[in-house]
């Protein structure tokens, strides 16, 4: 279709305009080719004549439709040009808030000049692994689009970063790296991306700096290249450098900063690690205060150094470099304060004494004489001589300024090298990604040398961009089949040419740079006169110091004035002397000659952007332009080797607002950055890009019912735009895509909105037509019925007479009366009758109430008298408790002072103790000396010399002895006294205390035999009672029968003579004859009566009797006179009989109460005695402990007097002593024994009364089975203390045998202490011996039970355990564990198979008490588990199939453990399988964790599976038929890394995925419960990942993705409810993406839209409500767009709202899992063992 046939009315166009650039207007009338006005009318309603011309008509752009305003991609606009490029941007930017847009390979990035929440870890991870093209614009999604195509096609890419100062350039970089080390983490420990990341701090200080347009403007160029290996994980980087601008160190305009790196230090100058370079304010440095501005608004100096500094330890920097780059930059400070006097006649001076240059000398180390010298002096070397010549003022100036650049320069290229350094890692690279962060075209009022360099290369960059542009076309051409056709373009190269060709700018510059009479004048000139006639250099016409270049942007102004000087970068050779024989090493290296190349360590390759020339002269420099056009050349050569990715930073106003768009300034740069070009030559080809697919789902509505049938459907698409679309040069079919000139999508999507609204106007037409039908047959309907009444009225009229008119007036008035009557007579009726019912009603509840009241009177009396006979049972056992409380007591008062007493006597044995021991030593020291005079006695004839000489040495030793002797009886004798009158005070108070116990013990005996006593007495007459009342009872209820049989008979016979009557009257003949016997018959009756009344007058009697018997004494006789009727005129009735039998149950009942309430009272007095039995039983047990202890001292005493006796045939004098004392020791002891004999016989009658109340509990209870176990267990435990008690006495008297075999003392004393210590361990081992001695004789009963049980009568009983050998365990481990595999096999098996073999396993070692065999076992099942797990952590069935095996033994370990709360639900059987020896808590724990791990795993891996179908099932898949939300998507899905390849996955592909799962986890015999947890955290997943692809794509926010995405959360709610899983709360996790769903359908216009959207959208934050409303995009034109008022309404209404303020969901959030205890009901000894796990070496127990 021609362009001309759009221009027509209704349509829209843009025409220029002076404050918005362009305005919109709208056609009034359509154009036809001839016309010389176009008629539109604006938006503000005035209408106005666009003037054409009428033979070539330039007519303004068409504005593209609605549908396509806002799209991601500028290429999809449908109309390509400058005005519809700036509106769609303005419209992302200002009403949706997106600062990304894709204009085909170009990334466009408006700086919002605020922080948007974009950025964070979860857009990272939400992008990576996206195609680009399938999400929003990101600069995350470029990354990644580099770093894909690096992986796939292993080829080095380049992300080029361009704008102007204040763009965001570089903040783009930042993010750039921030996403590359993200997502390609190093796998080395020395995180090389943190470095990369902290790199950028330090660069940023040293080379940024606050400038007009931005407050933190890059002052250079950088590439930054970051290496990957052969896995493209980041193993280094490395950074050139372009272009510094050195002149910001001595000079910066107004409002503008000089480093950042400056005022840093100058705000630390008061630390003291800085005290050193006397540091002054920033506004007291000249190079800082020159602008006036010293601070910046928001920024805090001291805080950006401190991250300077952690950036330099990061780094690995060492603080000796930190120090000295600080010295260095101190030190330019300084220099900038050295004042330069003028001397007068063109001469200058510098004072020595000049505090800054002392300080700038002593910094760096410099001659201060020297320095000042040759700041004001130059040295010209002549032919003949040498002449140093004074410089002006001006010119020292200019060097000072001149050396303190050159310090920075060399200062910022040595601190480059350093971080290049820091930023390698050994490894080889394989790949790099670099990251181009240079500035944009600039041009500004003034614009000098850094400008023509910067623009220079852009214009390199431009040609660059060309290039790859004409590439990608080409080679998307090619791709689809389509002939390439050469599109014309404006070319650079001339430009390029003109700057750095031979004779060029830069040519004639370096020229002149080597004069020493050149000047800028003398190089303009020559400009002028060699490019005078090249067009794109022209001369301006109001300035001669200027000259202007056409480049690819715009015409630049250029002043020449300082070019040679910052060429030629000049410095004096002796102040490079001076700083190169400088005593500070750093900045002698900076100054010499040959420089090191330093970045060549490690092999690593440093490219500076000042590369190092040595000129064969030192007046032939290579002068900067040279270097700059070197370095550039090698970055080009770089980028061509590379795939570029190119981002255009745009600064979208010049007042640093946020959100504010100023349309001048935006078109001026995207001129500038290529945007617009790239535009242009897109729109001369075939921008508009669809595949096949596409365009059928778009343009169905197109096709005829004949198309649609086709089933080809690329064939379809060619057919139908056949037929629309008559110029075949319009379109062109490829072999995946068809491709669209400029403006045939707007035609297509035109016929698509004519024919959707000719449908919906014949839809409407229809639906209209029918409402009004509805409402015509309405009207009609009613206007019958109203002409029905009319005329029937009007007949009435005709027809009726004043005479029929007062006959039915009187017929009225006679129904009124008539019916006024019969009303009455029903209304008296009525209240008669309810008169009468209430009446009966009140009376029969007055009745009530007066029953009630006389029950509730009766009630309190019998309450009156039980709770008098409960005060009473109160009373007198809290007077029995009390007194057993005073008991108690007392018996605690002696105890006490029994231990104080054995305290003081264990006191005073001690110290017996000690001086037997030491009497022991001289006796035996005594005995020895024995031995050597019988020896000598017996050799007295042969040797008598020795024996004299022995008897002499035998007396000294002898007397010696005795002297001893003498002083140890003293000791002992004082002791000895001390000791009796100790023992006669214990023994006076011992006798007291006995004597006092044992006339307690005594009145406690007499009171028990009384109890018993009575107890028996009254059990035996009751006993007595009962047996003569019940064969009484017996013998009534056998006369009752009998009088019932005479009564029966009595009235048979009745019977029978009424019967004779009635015949006797029939035969009235015979009446005679019946007189006479009915005469006889009555004397007989009568007969019968006289013995009736006999037999009741005895019965009655009898029973009287025995009613007084058995109540006398129990009730009063009034009762017993009402149970005994006197009518003794009525006896001879069957009923008085009855009424009698009556009386005697009840009397037989009061009976039975009246025993059974002193049976209670008996069974309470019994429970009172067994009490006192219970404490009585441990007083005796109390004090035969204390008798113990008295007879172990007792004991001691007695062995102490043995040794004392051996003694005495040595000592006679102490014989009188150890008599007395054993004498005292029989005495007590015999004592002793009297009080434990007396003891023991109060014991016995305690015991014999204590049997006594057993067999009398046991009458009454009936348990005398288990008294007798209990009697059982206690003669076996007291058989067991007693062998214990045997083994002690046997131990003692080896004990006492061993010492008495012992001689020498040496010898004694050594074995004495290892006895010792052997006892001790064994007295600690008796409690354990004991405990496995009780176990054992268990399992020997118990296998003696087994045993004694008859085999062959009954089948085997499995007792649901599995024994192995030691030997057997690895196989075991093997077979069940290693070697599972959860198909074949396992899958007929039962479920949880493997767990329940390893846990009878466990029973069985538990059953053998093998402690080192059940480690063993656990250590080896865990570890299996664990290595199983770890080998296959991506196999979904074997995590699955060992969660829930692991699951089951956990459960198995807690159910069968013996603790309660998890024995509630067992069987009987599974209760008698607990285990009985080990406590499996702690392997319980780390068996929980092991499940907890497994969980995790098997989660993890569900969702690597689910995750890929998740957004397309869930958001691109097309569920409902008939509604499509297809749009033009331009270069969308284009990307270059994409597989062709891929599966499509649908709803059905994620209801099938969970589907699979849940089969899976089934089939396994995983609890409903973690199959919930499982279900939930999956479901979560889905709603994460959904709503995060909601958030990030602004083509799924429309109303028809909104029902398709509430439609696909329909289907998994049906999953859930068909798998019963709805109580998992799976459908909570998907609430915050079906609130997203209805709030993409929802109306949002007017206020109570907004108001219900706030209240509805409660699980969204408000910046994820904002974003959708933001993103919200029409299909259609019968859509609107949401309003920035309305958003900002919401926004205002969402303020108060807490919560989270991120954008995105964490999908990979976790909930908590837990496992609940799950019990069991398989029987362990049912289980059996499948012959295909090989484990023939089990036995079932």
């Amino acid at each position: 279709m021609a362009l001309l046939e759009l221009y027509t009315q209704y349509n829209r166009v843009w025409i220029p305009d002076a404050e918005y650039v362009w305005k919109s207007a709208d056609i009034i009338g359509d154009f036809n080719f001839g016309d010389n006005v176009l008629k539109l009318l604006l938006e503000d309603g005035t209408e106005e004549d666009h003037p054409v011309d009428p033979l070539k008509p330039l007519l303004p752009p068409l504005r593209n439709p609605d549908i396509l305003v806002g799209e991601n991609d500028l290429t999809a606009l449908s109309y390509l040009h400058e005005p519809a490029v700036l509106h769609n941007l303005r419209v992302r930017f200002v009403e949706s808030g997106i600062i990304y847009t894709y204009c085909g390979i170009i990334l466009v990035a408006v700086n919002p000049y605020k922080q948007l929440h974009i950025y964070g870890d979860a857009i990272i991870h939400a992008y990576s692994g996206q195609n680009m093209g399938d999400m929003d614009p990101h600069i995350f999604a470029v990354a990644e689009e580099a770093y894909k195509q690096m992986a796939r096609r292993h080829k080095n890419q380049s992300i080029i970063i361009s704008g102007e100062s204040g763009a965001g350039k570089t903040v783009s970089a930042r993010y750039t790296m921030r996403y590359l080390a993200v997502v390609s983490k190093s796998g080395s420990k020395t995180r090389v991306e943190d470095k990369v990341l902290a790199s950028n701090p330090l660069t940023e200080a040293i080379g940024n700096a606050k400038t007009t347009r931005n407050d933190n403007s890059s002052r250079f160029g950088k590439y930054t290249e970051i290496s990957f290996d052969k896995k493209y994980r980041i193993i280094g980087a490395n950074m050139r450098t372009y272009l510094l601008e050195k002149s910001r160190v001595v000079f910066q305009a107004d409002s503008e900063r000089n480093y950042h790196i400056f005022y840093q230090l100058c705000s630390c100058s008061h630390l003291p690690e800085f005290q050193n370079l006397r540091l002054l304010s920033a506004d007291r440095f000249r190079y800082t205060c020159m602008s006036g501005e010293v601070t910046i608004e928001g920024v805090d100096d001291r805080k950006s150094m401190e991250e300077t500094r952690r950036t330099f330890c990061l780094l690995g920097l060492q603080e000796d470099l930190q120090s000295d780059v600080f010295k260095v930059l101190a030190a330019i400070l300084h220099l900038g304060n050295v004042e330069i006097r003028d001397s007068g006649g063109d001469k200058s001076s510098v004072s020595h004494g000049d505090p800054h240059l002392v300080t700038f000398c002593d910094l760096l180390g410099v001659d201060a004489e020297g320095l000042a010298r040759w700041l004001c002096r130059r040295r010209i070397i002549l032919v003949a001589e040498t002449v140093v010549k004074p410089v002006p003022k001006e010119r020292a100036v200019n060097a000072r300024d001149a050396l303190a650049k050159q310090i920075y320069a060399h200062l910022f290229d040595c601190i480059l090298i350093r971080i290049n350094k820091a930023l390698q890692v050994p490894g080889k690279q394989h790949a790099f990604i670099g990251v181009l962060d240079i500035y944009g075209f600039e041009t500004f009022n003034v614009n000098s040398f850094e400008q023509f360099c910067i623009n220079y290369a852009n214009e390199k960059l431009q040609q660059q961009f060309n290039l790859h542009v004409f590439k990608l076309e080409q080679e998307e051409y090619m791709k689809e089949d389509i002939p390439w056709t050469l599109i014309d373009f404006n070319d650079n190269q001339p430009v390029i040419d003109l700057i750095e060709a031979k004779m060029g700018i830069l040519d004639l510059l370096d020229e002149e740079c080597l004069f020493p009479q050149g000047t800028d004048q003398s190089w303009l000139q020559k400009l002028f006169n060699y490019l005078e006639v090249n067009p794109l250099f022209e001369k301006p016409r109001l300035s001669n110091e200027a000259f202007v270049i056409q480049h690819f942007a715009d015409k630049v102004e250029y002043q020449c004035r300082g070019f040679l000087e910052k060429n030629r970068d000049t410095l004096y050779e002796e102040l490079v002397d001076i700083m190169r024989v400088s005593k500070f090493p750093l900045l002698a290296n900076f100054f010499q000659e040959e420089e090191q190349n330093s970045g060549n360590s490690r092999g690593v390759k440093v490219r500076p952007a000042r590369p190092s020339v040595k000129p064969t002269n030192k007046q032939l420099r290579t002068s900067v332009g040279d270097k700059f056009s070197s370095s550039l050349s090698l970055l080009m050569e770089t980028l061509n080797a590379t795939t570029p990715h190119y981002v255009r930073c745009i600064k979208p106003n010049d007042e640093k607002l946020p959100f504010e768009y100023d349309s001048h300034r935006v078109v001026q740069q995207l001129r500038a950055c290529g945007v617009l070009e790239t535009i242009r030559i897109s729109a001369q080809s075939y921008p508009s890009r669809w595949t096949y697919i596409e365009f059928y789902s778009r343009y169905s509505i197109l096709m005829s019912h004949q198309e649609l049938d086709l089933s080809d459907k690329k064939q379809t698409c060619k057919n139908v735009l056949q037929r629309l679309i008559q110029d075949p040069n319009q379109y062109k079919f490829g072999r995946t895509k068809i491709f669209f000139r400029a403006g045939q999508v707007a035609y297509l999507e035109k016929l698509r909105l004519d024919r959707l609204r000719a449908a919906c106007v014949t839809i409407q037409k229809h639906v209209r037509g029918w409402s009004w039908r509805r409402r015509y047959l309405r009207t009609r309907a009613a206007a019958i019925v109203l002409q029905e009444y009319i005329r029937g009225k009007r007949t009435i009229r005709k027809t009726v007479t004043a005479a029929t008119l007062k006959q039915g007036w009187a017929s009225m008035v006679i129904q009124r009366y008539w019916r006024g009557y019969r009303m009455r007579q029903i209304y008296q009726l009525v209240r008669l009758a309810s008169i009468t019912i209430q009446a009966f009603t009140r009376g029969w509840l007055a009745r009530k109430r007066y029953k009630k009241m006389i029950e509730e009177q009766k009630a309190l009396v019998l309450q009156k008298y039980a709770r008098a006979w409960l005060a009473r049972r109160r009373f007198q056992s809290m007077r029995r408790l009390v007194l057993n409380v005073q008991l108690s007591y007392r018996v605690q008062q002696l105890r006490k002072k029994i231990e104080e007493q054995n305290k003081e006597n264990r006191g005073l044995m001690e110290r017996l103790a000690s001086v037997a021991n030491s009497h022991f030593q001289s006796v035996e020291r005594l005995q020895g000396l024995e031995g050597q005079l019988e020896k000598l006695t017996s050799q007295k004839a042969s040797v008598e010399a020795r024996e004299k000489k022995a008897k002499e040495d035998a007396g000294l030793i002898f007397a010696r002895l005795q002297k001893e002797t003498e002083t140890l009886n003293l000791e002992k004798q004082n002791l000895e006294k001390r000791f009796e009158a100790f023992a006669k005070q214990k023994q006076d108070s011992f006798d007291q205390m006995t004597k006092n116990l044992s006339e307690e013990k005594e009145y406690e005996a007499t009171l028990r035999r009384t109890a018993e006593d009575t107890i028996e007495i009254l059990r035996q007459d009751q006993e007595t009672e009962v047996e003569t009342l019940k064969e009484e009872i017996k013998r009534l209820k056998e006369e009752r029968i009998d009088l019932r049989r005479t009564v029966e008979e009595t009235g048979r016979v009745n019977f029978d003579l009424q019967e004779q009557v009635i015949q006797l009257s029939k035969h009235v003949k015979v009446i005679p004859d019946l007189h006479r016997d009915l005469n006889s018959l009555q004397n007989q009756r009568l007969n019968m009566d006289q013995k009736m009344k006999q037999r009741s007058e005895e019965a009655r009697a009898r029973m009287n009797g025995i009613t007084r018997q058995l109540l006398s004494g129990v009730v009063e006789d009034e009762v017993l006179l009402g149970l005994i009727p006197d009518n003794s005129e009525k006896i001879c009735d069957g009923e008085d009989l009855l009424d009698i039998f009556d009386g005697l149950h009840k009397a037989t009942r009061i009976l039975e109460n009246h025993t059974k309430e002193q049976k209670e009272t008996y069974e309470t007095k019994v429970e009172g005695l067994k009490l006192k039995v219970d404490h009585l039983e441990n007083e005796n047990s109390q004090l035969q402990n204390l008798f113990q202890e008295k007879s172990d001292v007792n004991e001691s005493i007695r062995q102490e007097v043995s040794r004392l006796s051996s003694e005495n045939s040595v000592i006679p004098e102490l014989r009188l002593q150890l008599s007395e004392l054993q004498r005292l020791n029989k005495e007590m002891e015999a004592h002793a024994k009297e009080k434990s004999t007396a003891l023991a016989e109060k014991t016995e009658e305690i015991n014999i009364f204590q049997k006594k109340l057993k067999e009398e509990d046991s009458r009454s209870r009936h348990r005398e089975e288990k008294v007798e176990e209990l009697e059982k267990s206690k003669r076996s435990l007291q058989s067991q203390v007693e062998e214990l008690e045997e083994e002690n006495d046997r131990l003692k008297r080896q004990q006492l045998m061993e010492d008495e075999a012992k001689s020498k003392l040496t010898q004694e004393s050594s074995l004495l202490t290892a006895e010792i210590m052997d006892l001790e361990e064994q007295l600690a081992q008796k409690s354990t011996i004991v405990k496995k001695l009780q176990s054992q004789m268990k399992s020997l009963e118990a296998s003696q039970k087994a045993k004694q049980t008859p085999a062959p009568a009954a089948p085997k009983e499995y007792l649901g355990m599995l024994k192995y050998k030691r030997e057997d365990e690895p196989k075991l481990i093997h077979n069940v564990i290693l070697d599972m595999k959860p198909r074949g096999v396992v899958v007929n098996m039962i479920p949880a198979l493997p767990a329940y073999i390893l846990f009878m396993c466990i029973r069985h070692v538990d059953y053998v008490n093998d402690e080192a065999k059940l480690k063993s076992l656990m250590d080896a099942t865990i570890g299996a588990i664990k290595q199983v797990v770890l080998s296959h952590v991506k196999d979904f069935e074997l995590l699955s199939f060992w969660l829930s095996n692991t699951f089951q033994l956990l459960n198995c370990m807690k159910q069968y453990s013996g603790e309660e709360e998890f024995m509630k639900q067992n069987a009987p059987r599974q209760n008698k399988n607990c285990l009985r020896h080990f406590d499996l808590s702690e392997h319980r724990q780390i068996l929980s964790d092991l499940a907890i791990h497994i969980y995790h795993q098997f989660i993890t891996v569900t969702e690597k599976s689910l995750a890929p179908a998740i957004v397309p099932g869930m958001l691109e898949h097309e569920s409902l038929q008939g509604i499509s939300s297809m749009k033009p998507t331009g270069f969308r899905k284009r990307s270059n890394s994409t597989y062709e390849d891929s599966e499509t996955h649908t709803i059905s592909s994620i209801v099938q995925q969970l589907s699979v799962f849940h089969a899976t986890v089934s089939q396994h015999g995983m609890p409903p419960i973690l199959v919930a947890q499982a279900a939930k955290q999956l479901f979560f997943l889905i709603g994460a990942t959904t709503l995060n692809n909601i958030m990030l794509r602004k083509d799924m926010c429309s109303c028809r993705k909104g029902m398709q995405i509430r439609c696909n959360i329909s289907y998994l709610e049906e999953w859930l409810k068909e798998k019963e899983l709805q109580t998992s709360n799976a459908m909570d996790t998907l609430k915050p993406l079906s609130q997203a769903a209805w709030l993409l359908q929802v109306n949002k216009s007017t206020d109570v839209d907004a108001k219900e959207i706030t209240e509805q959208c409660t699980e969204l934050n408000p910046v994820q409500i904002v974003k959708i409303l933001n993103s919200y995009t029409p299909i259609d034109d019968f859509e609107k767009r949401v309003t920035s008022s309305f958003v900002r309404k919401v926004q205002s209404l969402l303020q108060d709202r807490d919560g989270s303020t991120q954008l995105m969901l964490d999908s990979d959030y976790r909930f908590q899992v837990t496992f609940p205890f799950c019990p069991s009901s398989q029987a362990l000894e049912l289980l059996q063992l499948p012959s295909s796990l090989r484990l023939g070496f089990l036995a079932r127990m």
